[in-house]
């Protein structure tokens, strides 16, 4: 072949060029008609795909109900809030837009990246709860993709004062605690939602229509009156600091309907700024913490003992030389009596006589007598936590059982419990039910002792705050008062700790015509001082003539200054 010789030019048959040709125009076709099709006969298809991107059904949150003290002020109110989100699949953030996010909302970039990473939700939270300024910052930045949402948080006038009871709420502005948890779903209410469409940056740009229309969470009045839970808070932080004490509780109940006026615990906490609260300060002690009552369960002893006449008043007692061997166990009395009258084993607190009364009682008698007066029963006050406290099977008591737990020991009850429990002696043997919720009118009580035995035991309780009584510091000026100390070793490893005490008391007044109880606990007081009746009978005192006064309740004593006794002169219980 010469060098300059041409290739041969092979040639493709006429038929393949054709096939290919009609090929190209029917796919034309088909993609035309296709696309004819989807724009303007079924155009579900489209819009169904277009919503997906830009369609969303928004929760319309509702607004949390307002709770309100008895005279009406605001204790929990919900203020307008934002939280900053992300729309998975839409954002598109720069390094230098994730910077300028971060350094707006206060957070590392890190946590920003981590949480844009989750891809197992189509909404995103990066921040909740930030102010309306922050908000506003964050969404001039015009990151596509991230918004703010509107929310609500909740705001607690009261702080620490009304911490154990309110509670609080969550980020999600669920309960978590107190009444905010008790009554979530009447405060909740119940949300709704629309559906908008928004455009790449997050805005909406079209309200479509809406699903359901938000329902807002009802308004709550509670039984707390506002001046007495100030007053009771006061007085009860004052003395846990003076003594040194580990914490303390007081509760205040209206024996006529049963409401609770006022209920606080120490340590506390502010429900506004909860970032670094213990669970200690957390604990609602006057309802969840179960203790020994000590001699503040010796007027219900008593009471058996003459309701089921084993007793009367004047009944005589040896309770020399002050010590009592049972089973190989010594009980014995702060300091020896010799012989008392029933109504003065009350008034010196006397643990042999109690013990001696209690012997001469079946035990099942006993173990009734102390659930029907609510031991061994949550109060239902419908509180989260509510303890039961603790009342072993009277099956299994042995006679120093029971010697013991006829002054309180061997038994277990919150200070709920125990102040409810001092009503039938305040409503002339009637158990009353107690509330937190604001009621007004005077509550059903249960009977458990005959109006004769609950009066006799009132006048026992006025002895023991008398002069030669155990708690002479728990008089009120103007008002005639009744009530009974208590003083316990407190439970450590199994045994009975020897410089570890609850100091308690539980009283009412005017006794005339009770109109108050008024419980008191002080746990591990280190001041120097461990009996109820120099620890405990003074706040009770405080809050009882602050109460009486703020309610209106007529002096049945005369107007006359009280002197309070010497150091030594007071009686001491046992313990």
């Amino acid at each position: 072949m010469a060098r300059n010789a041409t290739p041969d030019i092979i040639r493709l048959p006429v038929w393949r060029a054709r096939t290919v040709m009609i090929c190209l125009v029917a796919g034309f076709f088909v993609l035309a008609g296709r696309a004819v099709y989807l724009q303007a006969v079924n155009t579900d298809f489209l819009q169904m795909k277009g919503e997906s991107r830009f369609s969303r059904v928004l929760e319309i949150s509702a607004t949390r109900g307002r709770i309100l003290e008895r005279n009406g002020e605001a204790v929990a109110v919900s203020t307008p809030v934002s939280s900053i989100a992300a729309i998975q699949g839409a954002v598109e953030m720069s390094p230098e837009r994730m910077k300028k996010l971060a350094d707006t909302l206060g957070m590392d970039v890190r946590d920003i990246e981590k949480r844009l990473a989750d891809t197992t939700h189509d909404f995103i939270f990066i921040k909740r709860q930030v102010s309306p300024e922050v908000a506003e910052r964050v969404t001039q930045l015009g990151i596509p993709g991230v918004l703010a949402r509107r929310e609500y948080r909740r705001y607690y006038p009261g702080g620490e004062v009304m911490a154990h009871v309110i509670g609080f709420t969550g980020a999600e502005d669920k309960g978590l605690e107190g009444i905010e948890l008790a009554f979530e779903d009447a405060l909740a209410g119940k949300p709704g939602s629309r559906r908008v469409i928004k455009d790449n940056l997050g805005r909406i740009v079209e309200d479509v229509e809406a699903i359901r229309a938000a329902e807002d969470g009802r308004d709550l009045t509670l039984s707390i009156d506002g001046k007495i839970q100030n007053l009771a808070f006061g007085a009860l932080k004052s003395a846990v600091e003076f003594h040194r004490a580990k914490a303390g509780a007081i509760v205040v109940l209206d024996v006529q309907t049963g409401e609770v006026l006022a209920l606080a615990n120490m340590p506390t906490y502010n429900p506004n700024n909860r970032g670094k609260t213990t669970l200690a300060q957390l604990r609602n002690r006057v309802m969840t913490d179960i203790f020994e009552p000590g001699s503040t369960l010796k007027p219900f002893t008593i009471a058996l003992a003459m309701e089921t006449g084993k007793v009367v008043p004047q009944t005589v007692i040896q309770t020399a030389p002050g010590k009592m061997t049972i089973a190989n166990h010594t009980i014995s009395d702060s300091s020896p009596h010799g012989a008392l009258s029933v109504s003065q084993v009350i008034q010196k607190s006397s643990n042999i006589g109690s013990a001696k009364i209690a012997l001469s009682m079946p035990r099942e008698d006993m173990w009734n007598s102390f659930i029907k007066v609510g031991f061994g029963a949550a109060p239902r006050l419908g509180f989260p936590g509510e303890a039961r406290g603790k009342v072993h099977d009277w099956k299994k008591w042995g006679q120093i059982e029971q010697a013991t737990m006829s002054y309180g020991h061997g038994i277990s009850v919150s200070l709920m419990q125990l102040a409810r429990a001092y009503s039938i002696f305040a409503r002339d043997g009637e158990l009353v039910p107690v509330t937190l919720l604001k009621s007004q009118t005077v509550a059903e009580g249960q009977r458990v002792l005959s109006p004769n035995t609950a009066r006799a035991v009132r006048e026992m309780l006025e002895l023991a705050v008398q002069p030669g009584g155990t708690a002479p510091r728990a008089r009120v000026m103007g008002y005639r008062v009744a009530g009974k100390t208590g003083t316990a070793h407190k439970l450590d490893h199994g045994g009975y700790a020897a410089h570890k005490y609850v100091s308690s008391f539980a009283g009412f007044g005017p006794v005339s015509n009770p109109r108050l109880v008024i419980a008191i606990m002080i746990d591990e007081p280190n001041n120097g001082q461990h009996y109820g009746g120099a620890v405990a009978a003074p706040i009770f005192s405080q809050v009882m003539q602050g109460a009486l006064r703020s309610l209106g309740v007529p002096p049945d004593a005369p107007m006359q200054p009280i002197e309070l006794p010497g150091e030594g002169d007071e009686v001491r219980e046992g313990t």
